[in-house]
């Protein structure tokens, strides 16, 4: 097969990408190892009429008004925002931490467990709470869900949560947040249709059956490209089991509920009523819920969280160089560039790079 631009892989970077491609005009063809569209954006309908996930919970939220207007192209959404609860000394506490839970435990004239600058995960984490409250929180459920040490990732990982002085529950406070009617795969399928997609298809087995005449965009493991000749970047996945039970209309009080304490392997338990429309779910019989446990895949099926260590990176940006110095190629989305993107990101990154290979091409 010829094609001006070839998409390896058919989720969220590759659909958008082959989709802005396609919308103007372009000869695009999406390659898809799985029998699945939409990578990990993927949901199914257990037999009870309740909608899970199949990869995690996936709560869309952004706060670009052209993110927004983008997906909405492909399905409505519903309001939803995820309020997240973690067991903390048998009692539910709000995720992310409060200010007055740390007032209560700690008292109101609180100090943060570390000052200066943060060359950990672990510092950069004692710099937003006192050192109580990470223990509670924070350091045994980031030692489950990476398998090594806090004191061992990088200090960029602890951005991704904040203490709320506010009294906000919410788990983000973006402008634009809901799920999509109809569910994630249905928007997926949307996404590329009308775009030639080959399924079934493993590109790196048969890369010579397909020739990009402009571009290929490269969505998959950065390293598996090269055959790992460099050495394994590292990733977390999840086991997931389904528990339907039936006699229970609910099981939580919220969406998820996380387990940050060393007494049990799983990290989170989600219950999927909960982010199903208000006027289907209450006529559903029972109630599943999903329990996640962190694990280390050798499978690049299985690869779910890039590893947010120095080690990583720097080995990371081995593979990019060579990447970066192949012609017509480009490595992207959180496989390709080893960056964990939330959904808006990952929507905005390829909006991104769409555009400025669409402005070089026509030059």
């Amino acid at each position: 097969m010829i094609v001006d631009y070839l998409v390896i892989g058919s989720g969220l970077t590759g659909a958008t990408i082959a989709r802005l491609l396609a919308d103007q005009g372009r000869d695009v063809a999406v390659l898809e190892r799985r029998a699945e569209l939409g990578g990990n954006v993927q949901d199914l309908l257990h037999p009870s009429g309740i909608r899970i996930h199949r990869y995690g919970p996936h709560y869309f939220r952004t706060s670009s008004e052209a993110i927004w207007s983008y997906a909405r192209r492909f399905a409505e959404f519903y309001p939803f925002e995820a309020v997240l609860m973690s067991q903390i000394d048998g009692r539910l506490e709000h995720w992310p931490i409060q200010q007055e839970y740390i007032a209560r435990l700690i008292g109101a004239g609180w100090t943060p467990g570390h000052t200066g600058p943060a060359e950990t995960f672990e510092e950069a984490s004692l710099a937003q709470m006192p050192a109580p409250v990470y223990e509670k929180f924070v350091k045994h459920y980031t030692a489950k869900q990476w398998g090594v040490d806090p004191r061992r990732l990088s200090p960029g990982l602890a951005g991704r949560f904040d203490i709320r002085t506010d009294g906000d529950t919410r788990l983000k406070t973006s402008r634009h947040q809901g799920i999509p009617r109809g569910g994630y795969s249905a928007l997926m399928q949307r996404m590329l249709d009308g775009i030639r997609v080959i399924r079934n298809t493993d590109y790196l087995a048969q890369r010579d059956s397909f020739t990009a005449r402009r571009r290929t965009f490269y969505t998959g493991p950065i390293d598996e490209y090269f055959g790992f000749d460099l050495g394994r970047l590292a990733y977390r996945g999840q086991r997931r089991e389904h528990i339907y039970l039936p006699d229970q209309a609910w099981h939580q009080p919220v969406a998820q509920v996380n387990h940050p304490g060393p007494d049990r392997p799983s990290i989170r338990t989600l219950e999927w009523k909960h982010l199903m429309e208000p006027e289907r779910r209450d006529s559903l019989v029972g109630t599943v819920i999903t329990t996640e446990t962190p694990f280390s895949p050798d499978d690049p099926e299985q690869y779910e969280y890039p590893f947010p260590d120095a080690a990583n990176q720097a080995l990371y940006q081995r593979y990019r160089a060579r990447a970066e110095a192949i012609p017509g190629f480009l490595a992207c989305g959180r496989l390709g560039e080893y960056s964990y993107y939330d959904m808006d990101q990952a929507i905005g990154r390829a909006m991104t790079l769409a555009r400025r290979v669409l402005e070089r091409d026509a030059a």
